[in-house]
């Protein structure tokens, strides 16, 4: 039950390359090579070496200072200029293969060795979701007759920085191959308007509307199951260096099965060790934002989508979230006022940007355990280290899956996925 199923690999024919230039593009490039699966349309994803302009030893046009060694102005321009001619060289590649010029200048790298699906393959059949940005849809494949959900993308007003922030979540979808995270299809995209379309596998619910559903009651092992699949979805996307940062119950889809999935990438990152760059505090949703991102940290970890992990985990017992603040600073005091304020040393070490305006007078002692007091122990005691105000005691999806390392039996998640009957 829940095994998604896979076809047999049919690799994309690759154009001729008298130049060798495609050649020297897998050398020295990182795109994100792919085969289709079946007869039209699914992709495994496989990583190659990152650009490292070559080092031509012995080159008449390379010239370097005798006196500090440093490689001259003209040997720069040169490796400049076969870079370009190289991204030409594969955006005409991809238009020829089929995508439109819009997208293959900008995010060429994203949709490197896919080809695009055709619109008419596939048969719209109902709206099923809006955003801001986005809508999805309910689809048929024609060919095979398989349901799936199709996510419209629109850029108006052309900006290719809003392509390039999509390129990032479907670079990002093609990295992870999970069970337990939505797998990306494939692409539709348009040549004529700035449209692009998202395939998935449809899922039939999400957690949100299952967990605060007034006709549904979650048993224990319902929830110690989804527990165990988000938490496994988690565990993959940390050990691959991708942070979620918008980890709540409507982008936790469920299907017919019982079988969750991660969905929704679109705010997610990669924060790979050793490159630490500053990242934004405004991610994730109110009622789920960890408190080091209301305080504006821009040095965060993969433990702010544990501290949504415990908002979740509480909201499929109580039928509600469990921290509804209409602001910010609302939200804080709320988060304070539950799960105590963080000590003096948190203050002083991390010493963040709106530390002196959200800083209580009084510091706050926990009432977690008198609050939840009517859910078993063992929860309350994961929820306790999820739910920390301090980011390292949250563990991680690993230690938190192990359970011993929170106090709570190996029992707890040893459940099988429900099928959900409506």
């Amino acid at each position: 039950m829940g095994c998604i199923s896979s076809k047999n690999a049919v690799s994309v024919p690759q154009a001729s390359d008298p130049s060798g230039i495609v050649r020297d593009l897998r050398e020295r490039s990182d795109p994100i090579s792919a085969s289709w699966r079946g007869h039209r349309g699914h992709l495994s994803a496989k990583q190659t070496e990152k650009v490292q302009p070559e080092r031509e030893e012995g080159d008449g046009n390379r010239l370097e200072s005798r006196e500090n060694g440093k490689v001259s102005t003209d040997d720069t321009g040169l490796q400049n200029l076969r870079l370009r001619n190289l991204h030409r060289y594969i955006e005409g590649e991809q238009v020829a293969a089929g995508w439109p010029s819009w997208l293959s200048a900008v995010a060429g790298e994203a949709i490197q060795g896919w080809v695009p699906l055709k619109a008419d393959s596939f048969e719209k059949l109902e709206k099923i979701g809006q955003g801001t940005y986005s809508s999805v849809f309910k689809a048929r494949d024609l060919d095979t007759g398989k349901m799936v959900a199709l996510k419209k993308v629109r850029f108006d007003n052309f900006k290719p920085e809003s392509v390039r922030f999509m390129a990032r979540e479907i670079k990002i979808l093609r990295m992870l191959d999970h069970p337990n995270i939505m797998k990306l299809e494939g692409l539709i995209a348009s040549r004529l308007s700035q449209v692009l379309y998202l395939v998935f596998e449809y899922m039939e619910h999400d957690l949100a509307g299952l967990s605060t559903s007034p006709d549904i009651v979650l048993s224990e092992s319902q929830v110690k199951c989804y527990m165990k699949q988000l938490l496994s979805g988690l565990e993959y996307c940390h050990s691959r260096n991708v942070i979620h940062r918008d980890i709540k119950g409507a982008n936790l889809l469920i299907n017919n099965d019982g079988i969750l999935k991660v969905a929704d990438f679109g705010l997610a990152n990669l924060c790979r060790p050793g490159h630490k760059q500053p990242l934004t505090s405004r991610v994730v949703t109110l009622w789920y934002r960890a408190p080091e991102l209301l305080l504006g940290s821009t040095d965060y970890e993969a433990t702010v989508d544990l501290w949504s992990v415990g908002c979740v985990f509480a909201e499929m017992f109580v039928k509600r979230p469990i921290l509804r603040g209409r602001t910010e600073v609302e939200q804080l005091h709320k988060i304070f006022r539950l799960c105590g304020s963080p000590p003096e040393e948190f203050w002083q070490k991390l010493k963040l940007p709106h530390a002196t305006i959200f800083k209580p007078h009084h510091p706050y002692k926990s009432t977690l355990h008198q609050t939840l007091n009517h859910l078993p122990r063992t929860v309350v005691c994961l929820l306790e280290n999820f739910l920390s105000v301090e980011p390292y005691k949250r563990g991680s999806a690993s230690a938190a899956l192990e359970s011993e390392v929170n106090m709570v039996p190996v029992a707890f998640y040893n459940t099988h996925p429900h099928i959900i009957s409506l």
